[in-house]
């Protein structure tokens, strides 16, 4: 079992009903953190989480602290918009603190309002969580009565007010200038940079842009002090955090740990190992826009430095595992369709290169691969990072999104792509479900020639 054992903060006491209620929270000492703030300068609780070495939970991994530095002296309104438009395939973090714990969240945000000076700020909520936003806003309204959200937050004559908005379901508007431009009314488009929004934001004005997790390890940094955040380290990976694993574990789910376990402990003692005691395939590690790992990574550690170091990255903290029942390809014809659904249409290489990834890969997964679509894969996607037609050629990281996971699966399952467009299709048995021309779903375990769509997974 892994090492040590370890308070969890972010989410105590979750298989509890209830502890959505402002008087849960309170019981269990909650909004202690925002008094102390407010008899604290804005510079001073800016240092506390710079000293922390709080990072940013989005899939960035920014220094919170120093980003918060950035606004200019001088110049406002100021906003803070919060982003919940969790989206990322294989990602679901936000959502228990949302919807469990969501006053931790508007502690954190009143903490980071006070620390940046900005009386206004947003939950931006991805449409689809509506049981979300019905919970938040509920709690927003609880705050309000209270007295913690107004013109007078605890009695102290400051201000901060809280809006929440719904998305519309665009997984592009996770990106930040998206989000800000969604907010203002407008379809949401990513924008370039600089400026930054930190200097021209919402409605042209400074504003900062924090994950749901992020601010909301906030409080308890002020609770329970910089040295108890940072006794969870790895490098410069502090503290805890949620990770959502999902695929064919034995006991998938939201795991709050520190960033010092590796991804074998994660995967064998804390889920229970791989479903039927199946030989591990591979591990998609932080959301499915992120280069695989093949089980001799199973010692890396789950940190932002750590998985670096292995050959991708932490990102989102969505971990997929896939046994060796999954067939590569037919996973990656599915990423790349959703990245192709997703793209906004912007910029040309994102808008152009998602659809061809993933018209090639389709009929080469459905029997229909032709001599050289591989290397025209591999001349779209590149062979890593920052190569091929996408990737640093878009306004936004989508499209490196959707070609890392198309150039990583290359490098590791050459052989397997080369013998699908060889054999006319997969040689996986039982693997997936098609659609005949009945409209009927069939397991179509042997014939592997089909020219039907795949059912949904």
């Amino acid at each position: 079992m892994p090492a040590a054992a370890y308070e969890k903060v972010l989410l105590p006491n979750i298989e509890k009903n209830e502890t959505e209620w402002l008087s849960a929270y309170q019981k269990g000492g909650g909004y202690t953190a925002l008094r102390t703030a407010l008899g604290m300068t804005p510079e001073a609780i800016t240092n506390l989480v710079k000293d922390a070495g709080l990072r940013g939970r989005g899939g960035a991994g920014f220094p919170t602290g120093l980003k918060w530095s950035f606004l200019p002296k001088g110049v406002g309104p100021r906003y803070l918009a919060i982003n919940a438009d969790e989206s990322e395939p294989g990602t679901c973090k936000d959502r228990p603190l949302m919807e469990q714990r969501p006053h931790s969240m508007i502690e954190g945000i009143i903490i980071t309002c006070l620390a940046i000076e900005s009386q206004q700020a947003f939950v931006y909520i991805r449409g689809e969580y509506y049981n979300s936003a019905k919970v938040v806003q509920k709690a927003v309204d609880e705050c309000y009565a209270a007295g913690i959200l107004g013109n007078n937050v605890l009695g102290s004559g400051k201000r901060v007010d809280l809006v929440v908005h719904r998305g519309a379901g665009a997984y592009i508007c996770g990106e930040e200038t998206a989000l800000l431009t969604s907010l203002e009314g407008y379809r949401g488009y990513p924008k370039l940079k600089p400026p930054f929004p930190a200097i021209s934001g919402l409605y042209g004005k400074p504003t900062i842009i924090n994950n749901v997790e992020t601010v909301t390890n906030v409080p308890y940094i002020l609770n329970k002090g910089v040295d108890w955040f940072k006794s969870f380290v790895h490098e410069k990976s502090t503290g805890l955090r949620l990770l959502c694993v999902s695929g064919h574990v034995k006991k998938p789910g939201v795991y709050e740990v520190p960033m010092t376990y590796t991804l074998r402990e994660i995967i064998y003692d804390i889920c229970g190992g791989i479903r039927n005691d199946h030989d591990l395939k591979f591990i998609i590690p932080g959301g499915s826009s992120v280069p695989w790992l093949l089980p001799d990574k199973l010692d890396a550690v789950c940190s932002m430095e750590g998985l670096q170091a292995a050959g991708s990255f932490l990102g989102s903290a969505g971990m997929m595992v896939m046994d060796h029942t999954v067939c590569p390809v037919w996973a990656l014809t599915n990423l790349s369709a959703f990245y192709r659904h997703e793209s906004c249409g912007q910029c040309t290489p994102c808008r152009e290169g998602s659809a061809w990834l993933h018209k090639i890969l389709l009929r080469i997964e459905t029997g229909h691969g032709q001599e050289g679509d591989l290397q025209m894969l591999r001349s779209i996607a590149g062979t890593g990072p920052g190569t091929g037609m996408i990737c640093g050629r878009s306004i936004c990281a989508l499209g490196d999104a959707a070609a890392w996971p198309v150039s990583s699966a290359l490098n590791l399952y050459w052989n397997e792509f080369e013998e699908h467009v060889k054999n006319k299709g997969c040689g996986y048995k039982n693997k997936r479900f098609w659609m005949n021309k009945a409209g009927n779903f069939v397991n179509d375990a042997f014939a592997h020639k089909p020219t039907w769509g795949h059912a949904a997974h």
